[in-house]
């Protein structure tokens, strides 16, 4: 017995360098069914030693404060600056509209017409035949009544039996001015002038009519023109 323990005790030296040395060289061992590990390359170079726990423990850190040290003081954070706000602009005040303001601007109205010529028409006297005279005198009647229409079918009636007279064109002029004809009316005063060639007052009273007979057209250059042709008799 004491003989094998002294064969084990001797190769048990031997045993363990042994195994030392394929610990570091030798790969891994396969691994079936997974990636293959790759193959670690003995490391080159001076080796350190690793440090063995007890020296280790006996290293002792020493810490030591920082010169020039302050502690650190907490102050408050001031709040962030806002931007300005923009004033909002007051609105003008405004005058309320006025009607007067609202209602759209009405052209200046035209300036008055002038004043008409005053007219007043006259009665001739001269000789008529039986006939027209009877005419001529229900023609005035008619007149006086109202009846304008049966006064101025009378004077066509007369006109017919003496179309050269020319106080019936006078006198038929004058009624159709009376029913607001101004414009026959010119024309029939136009034709009594021509037809009292020396009769000067009845020209002029028939200029006169045509002078207000204008006028009532607002045709008041033309009237102008009729009224010195009147004052020329």
């Amino acid at each position: 017995m004491s003989l094998k323990r002294l064969i084990i005790i001797c190769t048990l030296p031997s045993f363990l360098v042994g195994c030392a040395e394929f610990s570091g060289s030798q790969p891994p061992a396969p691994l079936y069914g997974g990636a293959q590990p790759k193959s670690q390359k003995p490391a080159v170079g001076p080796q350190k030693k690793a440090r063995s726990p007890r020296t280790a423990a006996k290293e002792i850190v020493k810490t030591q404060p920082l010169k020039d040290f302050s502690a650190i003081k907490s102050e408050p954070l001031a709040p962030a600056a806002l931007p300005p706000q923009e004033t909002p602009l007051e609105p003008t005040p405004t005058e309320p509209a006025t009607i007067e303001a609202l209602e759209p601007s009405s052209p200046p109205p035209p300036p008055p017409p002038p004043e008409l010529t005053p007219f007043e028409p006259i009665e001739p006297t001269v000789q008529l035949s039986p006939v027209v005279g009877a005419l001529v005198s229900a023609a005035n009647q008619n007149t006086k009544a109202g009846d304008l229409d049966s006064a101025a079918g009378a004077i066509e009636r007369a006109i017919r039996i003496e179309p050269r007279n020319a106080t019936l064109f006078y006198k038929l002029a004058l009624l159709r001015l009376q029913q607001s004809k101004p414009r026959l009316a010119e024309d029939l005063a136009k034709k009594s002038a021509l037809l009292a060639s020396t009769d000067n007052t009845l020209k002029k009273h028939c200029w006169l009519l045509i002078t207000h007979a204008r006028e009532i057209q607002q045709d008041f250059e033309g009237a102008k023109e009729a009224k010195a042709k009147a004052d020329s008799f």
